[in-house]
């Protein structure tokens, strides 16, 4: 029976990637150096998930599962820089947007980085689950 992680994994790269292109291109929201880290592991994720939701090929598995691993670190990192004052002194994002900027702030708890680190977490647990 076909598993239909890959494909949801895909979906939810989609999504994310929407979202980042409407919060830049749509409201004009800047991105600082941490979401451009965090757009350079998700936008892959969306093209090498594609190709093997497509073709139901499981062994980017391990390689998408990395990517998404390294990116949900960055918008973790990213998330404790907004929320926690003592670490916005490690420093980033010298120059440009701050790192620790909050364009969205929804329900006091919900940033940009938050909703890619969800973005991150929910395609490496759909990859986890995945039957061979």
């Amino acid at each position: 029976m076909r598993s239909f992680n890959l494909y949801l994994a895909w979906l939810v790269s989609l999504i994310a990637l929407g979202g980042s292109l409407y919060f830049s291109e749509v409201l004009q929201f800047e991105p600082c150096k941490l979401c451009w880290f965090q757009r350079i592991f998700m936008y892959p994720l969306f093209i090498l998930l594609g190709i093997a939701s497509y073709k139901d090929d499981l062994g980017i598995v391990p390689y998408a599962k990395t990517l998404s691993i390294i990116g949900m670190a960055i918008s973790l990192f990213h998330y404790l820089q907004q929320k926690i004052p003592a670490m916005q002194n490690v420093l980033p994002c010298t120059t440009g947007v701050p790192c620790s900027g909050q364009y969205i702030n929804w329900l006091g708890f919900i940033t940009i980085p938050f909703l890619a680190f969800v973005a991150f977490f929910l395609i490496t647990v759909l990859l986890s689950l995945r039957k061979e």
